[in-house]
């Protein structure tokens, strides 16, 4: 009998080391909730990293000249109006000799101008800077030449008043092609240089701030060759945006007319 009770008492301390082995390998495949914590926080985006990728923008200044940001319109002058930009001259094809002051570019623009027309060169395109920088007394002539010819209503549309202009901050460039078929004018879409553009130019910092069907937003009808440099940064973003006129993007509402 004492022989048979001790043989029972050791199958049952054998059962219960098997049932406790199995529940502690058993345990160890489960996670904690401290682990089940941490991977819901690792695998669930929550809104503070929404946040973090959210583009700034407010990280550059929207009225300092000197900003790749800066938001010129009928509404926003420069200041100060006569605004003289660092500028250089491209390493680019150009429309007139490298000593008209048309043909300069600002600094912080050139380096992105050159990159494009190489890679536009890459793939069988070839252009050239139609015309960039313009003094506040360039303006003078400019608008008022449009004005003559077309009216002040016209003009208004198609060309920007002394002080109002992009193309004062060297930030602005008008592209073409050496042929200077469709030179400045909306036609220039339908060229290969024109659809790269569209294409492309926002992998090297430049939007076409004067859009297809944004007059009434930026105030100037469609103008496919113009190009701002605003940085790749923002370009991309607003390329991810589907293009909208950096007023717009910037919630700074329409500026079709003058204040």
């Amino acid at each position: 009998m004492k022989r048979s009770s001790r043989s029972s008492a050791l199958s049952i301390l054998f059962i219960l080391a098997i049932i406790t082995i199995g529940a502690v390998l058993w345990n160890m495949g489960e996670p904690s909730p401290i682990d089940q914590s941490v991977e819901q926080q690792q695998t669930t985006p929550g809104q503070s990293n929404k946040a973090a990728a959210a583009f700034n923008k407010s990280e550059r200044s929207l009225d300092d000249p000197a900003s790749p940001w800066v938001i010129v319109n009928k509404q926003r002058p420069l200041n100060p109006a006569d605004y003289v930009p660092d500028l250089v001259i491209p390493s680019v094809g150009l429309r007139l000799p490298s000593s008209n002051p048309e043909m300069q570019v600002g600094k912080q623009a050139a380096p992105a101008l050159e990159d494009m027309f190489a890679a536009a060169k890459k793939d069988g395109i070839d252009m050239i800077v139609a015309s960039a920088y313009r003094s506040y007394s360039l303006q003078v002539s400019v608008y008022g030449a449009e004005v003559k010819n077309n009216g002040q209503q016209q003009a208004d549309r198609e060309s920007a008043r002394p002080g109002h202009s992009e193309h004062q901050t060297g930030l602005a460039i008008d592209v073409g092609v050496p042929s200077r078929d469709c030179e400045v004018e909306q036609c220039f879409a339908d060229l290969p240089a024109g659809k790269w553009v569209a294409a492309n130019a926002y992998k090297y910092g430049f939007v076409l701030h004067y859009g297809k069907n944004q007059e009434s937003v930026t105030g100037y009808t469609y103008e496919p060759w113009h190009l701002r440099y605003v940085g790749i940064d923002l370009s991309t973003e607003i390329h991810s945006q589907n293009n909208p006129p950096l007023e717009t993007f910037f919630n700074l509402g329409p500026a079709a007319n003058y204040r």
